[in-house]
């Protein structure tokens, strides 16, 4: 699973395969050991959990760059690398 940002010691990474039976467009947040599972396309938590300051800045970030998580999922449903996008504190 390719890291595609970081930032404030947040690592976004994409699954190439649906290994937790979400059927929409993902991203995983991992932040000190915690992870959680958020939906592409309105920030909404799928699993897991993080800090709550954490947990504003990721929703933020993906509402910054949805066209480009939607494009990077994509690629990777394809099987392809997705591209990597800036971190909020880049």
């Amino acid at each position: 699973m390719p890291t595609i940002s970081m930032f404030y010691g947040i690592l976004i990474r994409m699954f190439f395969y649906d290994t937790d039976k979400h059927n929409l467009p993902h991203i995983h947040a991992d932040y000190q050991g915690e992870v959680a599972v958020y939906a592409i396309n309105d920030g909404k938590l799928l699993a897991g959990k993080l800090p709550a300051k954490k947990n504003k800045l990721v929703v933020a970030w993906i509402e910054i760059h949805k066209e480009d998580l939607l494009a990077d999922w994509e690629l990777a449903v394809n099987g392809k690398k997705p591209f990597p996008i800036r971190g909020l504190d880049q």
